[in-house]
This record gives structure tokens, C-alpha cells and sequence, in this order.
């Protein structure tokens, strides 16, 4: 059980909540009405990091939201089998809503408790999904009309896991109509 302090701020209930088609998202609310949110995603094993809430939830409701290294150093330490990437996803994510419980408490952003900004903007991405090729090009347009300068696409449908490099000249022929547009393009393979 973790150190508590007439300031302590209880964890009360800690629940999992999914978003199709394949977030995970973690909601910790404490005793005094503080509420954190953080991800607990891996694609392909949301029902192991559900389970991997079910033990966490059990271990540290009672405790204090404010001891973050304690819950983590418990929940990575106290059992046999450390690691592996469904505690560490589960874990990432209750860490996540703990520091969010931080923040607000201490009525600053969670940056500001991590050491401060390192920049003042970040670039991003629209995504345009890639699927069907024919679609690319006025993605990609909608896109630039919503401000952005870069998107990210599948670079081709389905393929085997060995297959033609002839396959990938509609790729191209995708990327090159994208930059004709004056955008930046990703390419995502994944894998």
C-alpha cells in the first residue's frame, strides 16, 4: 500500500474503455473527484490489456494517485514475470492517467511537470488511408484545404508477404500525384 498524506488523492476506480477500431484508453478517478485518461493500445491484444486492468485496478484502488513511481515501481517489480509488451502497454497507459491526476490537481499541464516544452509547434500529418488508390489524390487535396502540408497513406493494398516489386510502381505513381500537389507524403508499409 502506498505512503498517504492528509493531501492524498485516492484512487477509486480505475475502468478501460474501447475505441474501434483499436484504442484502449485507461480512466482513473480518485476519492476527491480528480479523473485521469491515458492509452494502453497494442494493436491485435486489447483483450490481454483489458485483463492485465482487471489485476492492476485490484492492486491499486486504495492507493495514492500521487505515489506515480510507487504504482510503478510495484506493478513492474512486485511479480514474478516483469515486462513484456501487455503489462508494459497496461502500465504505460494507468501512468499516463496518473500524471493527468497530477496535473490537474497542481492546476499546470503535464508537460510542465516532465521539465518543460521542448518546442512550440510540431508538425503533423493527415492520414488518407491509401486503400484505394483511385481515392488518393482528392484525399490528399481535402487535406491541404484543412491546413495540412504532410499526409500519410498505405502504400498499396494487400499484398503477399513475398511479392513483385512491380507492385509498387502505383506507389509511386500515388506519391508523385500527392507532391504534385505541393504536400509532403509518408508511406506506410506496416511491418
Amino acid at each position: 500500500m502506498s505512503l498517504k498524506t492528509s493531501a492524498s488523492s485516492i484512487i477509486s476506480k480505475i475502468e478501460v474503455f474501447r475505441v474501434p477500431p483499436r484504442w484502449l484508453f485507461v480512466r482513473v478517478e480518485t476519492i476527491d473527484g480528480f479523473v485521469g485518461w491515458g492509452e494502453s493500445t497494442l494493436e491485435g491484444h486489447t483483450e490481454a490489456i483489458e485483463g492485465a486492468f482487471v489485476d492492476l485496478a485490484q492492486r491499486f484502488c486504495g492507493w495514492d494517485a500521487d505515489g506515480i513511481e510507487d504504482i510503478w515501481q510495484t506493478a513492474y517489480r512486485a511479480r514474478f514475470y516483469r515486462g513484456g509488451p501487455v503489462l508494459m502497454s497496461a502500465l504505460s497507459g494507468l501512468d499516463i492517467a496518473l500524471w493527468d491526476i497530477k496535473g490537474k490537481k497542481l492546476g499546470v499541464p503535464v508537460w510542465q511537470l516532465l521539465g518543460g516544452k521542448v518546442r512550440d509547434r510540431v508538425r503533423v500529418y493527415g492520414w488518407i488511408g491509401g486503400d484505394h488508390p483511385s481515392a488518393v489524390r482528392e484525399a490528399a487535396r481535402e487535406r491541404k484545404e484543412q491546413g495540412f502540408t504532410a499526409v500519410k497513406m498505405n502504400a498499396t493494398e494487400a499484398l503477399a508477404w513475398l511479392d513483385s516489386p512491380e507492385l509498387l510502381k502505383g506507389t509511386v505513381e500515388r506519391v508523385r500525384e500527392v507532391r504534385a500537389l505541393g504536400m509532403d507524403v509518408g508511406v506506410d508499409f506496416h511491418g
